[in-house]
């Protein structure tokens, strides 16, 4: 008996054990054997832009996975990214964050990047000529991308960006204190690249220049080079407004188009100008030309990418439309797309009573205002600059007109040949070879002459008179140019008398 109650005993404790062993290896498996580190507290620092960038960029997750860096295994590209905010006339809000957004989008896309934030004049003119330094080597199978954001401004057709160290009190001082663009753009569009693209997010009312004549609001229009797409974030001769938010509607926008897959260039530009249009409710209008030949995406579609909504040949077909065709909401997105005068007249012409007009009627103004501003600035003469002025008295290009006419020489006094008299005589053409010895020619009649005959000629018409009253001849002479305009002759004068 007492040994069958300790076996009993025995196999128990046998059983609990066990138990208890089964028990702790189910718990070893639920319970990981180590805790994951606990999270460290660290020092706080201040996001940088790049950590903006980041943050805006995983906003859009699915946009990001349909696209992938382009695969052109030769090509080289290159890029140039600049922030200024801090200026010493006040800061602006978005130009820092801007460029970090763009930046880390090119990065993405394969280029080669330099960027810089808050740069004075010396440093921005060393930027700029490391970097064309760095392209001109590279060959010409190279891509080169410029992105400047913060304050420009135009003066006499020339574009400028502004250093934040930069005193400009008046518009002779831009020229000192500012960047002129184009000593840089021609340099690049003279390599002969594959593609230059050259971005001015610098369209801003500007506090500049406030004594003497003002300086004309935002860009100037011009014509880039063959190879070179110039963009800007507003149309010429417009600002656009300061962003409320941390990033301009301008590079968010530019951002988003550049990182869907397969678009190609100009229609990278496209959809980012009515993108913002949409965005700002018709405040802000970007621009952009371009004299790109070559083909250029920025990322390649992804293969298992869905179909896109509107492929380039549909975008192409609704571009040959006409847009009487369409609704008053898609043709002046269409108009939009085309950014031209043509295309916004045709709008204005079938939808002359549309809510959309007004403001299309004023982005047409203003585009028809700098086109004549750089058609008088190509010409560059007195006679261009008056003309000017005479269809734009107030124009925003008016101070630059009259800094242009006090810097050229005056014309040459020479009548308009509307002006010359012509030799109407019959008698006179047969016997030119006779009058005054062969000296008289039509064609070198003074200008003082042509006055003093024009203020008396309709009084010797009427008189009918045998008299001429030029050098005081008493009788009527065919080297008097007034005589032989009238073509009136006393009766019995067969021959001229000297």
């Amino acid at each position: 008996m007492r040994l069958a109650a300790i076996a009993s005993a025995l196999a128990i404790v046998l059983c609990v054990a066990v138990f208890g062993a089964i028990l702790l290896q189910k718990a070893s498996i639920l319970v990981p054997a180590s805790a994951p580190p606990q999270a460290t507290p660290t020092e706080s620092r201040a996001p940088t832009v790049a950590d903006s960038a980041a943050e805006s960029a995983v906003a859009a997750p699915e946009r990001r996975q349909l696209a992938q860096p382009s695969a052109a295994s030769a090509e080289k590209r290159f890029a140039l990214v600049i922030g200024n905010a801090g200026y010493q006339v006040g800061a602006l809000t978005t130009p820092a964050n801007d460029a970090g957004l763009i930046a880390q989008t090119l990065q993405a896309a394969g280029f080669d990047l330099v960027g810089a934030r808050d740069l004075d004049q010396d440093s921005l003119r060393r930027a700029f000529r490391d970097f064309l330094e760095k392209v001109t080597g590279a060959g010409p199978n190279t891509v080169a991308f410029i992105y400047v954001s913060g304050y420009g401004v135009q003066l006499e057709g020339e574009n400028y960006f502004v250093p934040i160290d930069a005193k400009i009190a008046r518009a002779s001082d831009v020229a000192a204190e500012a960047i002129r663009m184009s000593d840089y753009i021609r340099p690049l569009a003279a390599l002969k690249l594959k593609a230059s693209i050259v971005v001015l997010d610098a369209a801003r009312a500007n506090p500049f220049a406030k004594s003497g004549p003002p300086l004309a609001g935002g860009l100037a229009l011009v014509e880039p080079e063959p190879g070179l797409l110039i963009a800007f974030n507003a149309a010429p001769g417009t600002v656009a407004p300061e962003g409320r938010g941390p990033y301009g509607a301008y590079a968010q926008a530019l951002a988003e188009m550049m990182r869907e897959g397969g678009l190609p260039l100009a229609d990278v530009f496209d959809r980012a100008r009515l993108r913002v249009n949409d965005v700002t409710k018709g405040a802000e209008v970007p621009w952009r030309a371009s004299k790109v030949e070559t083909s250029l995406v920025f990322f390649e579609r992804a293969p298992d990418a869905p179909t896109p909504a509107a492929s380039t040949e549909q975008a192409a077909a609704v571009r040959s439309r006409p847009l009487g065709d369409l609704g008053a909401p898609e043709a002046y997105a269409a108009a939009l797309d085309r950014d031209t005068l043509d295309g916004y007249s045709e709008f204005l012409t079938a939808y002359p009573d549309d809510p959309m007009a007004a403001r299309v009627r004023a982005i047409a103004a203003a585009r028809r205002e700098a086109l004549t501003w750089q058609r008088t600035r190509v010409v560059d003469t007195p006679p261009a600059y008056w003309s000017y002025l005479r269809r734009y008295p107030q124009g925003p290009h008016a101070a630059d007109a009259h800094r242009r006419l006090a810097i050229l020489p005056p014309p040459s006094i020479r009548p308009p040949s509307s002006l010359l008299w012509p030799m109407t005589c019959r008698r006179l053409r047969r016997k030119r070879s006779s009058i005054s010895g062969g000296r008289f020619s039509s064609s070198t009649i003074r200008y003082s002459r042509l006055r003093r005959h024009r203020r008396s000629f309709s009084s010797r018409r009427r008189r009918r008179s045998s008299w001429c009253s030029h050098r005081h001849r008493r009788r009527w002479d065919f080297s008097c140019c007034r005589c032989r305009s009238t073509g009136r002759f006393p009766s019995g004068s067969a021959r001229p008398l000297t």
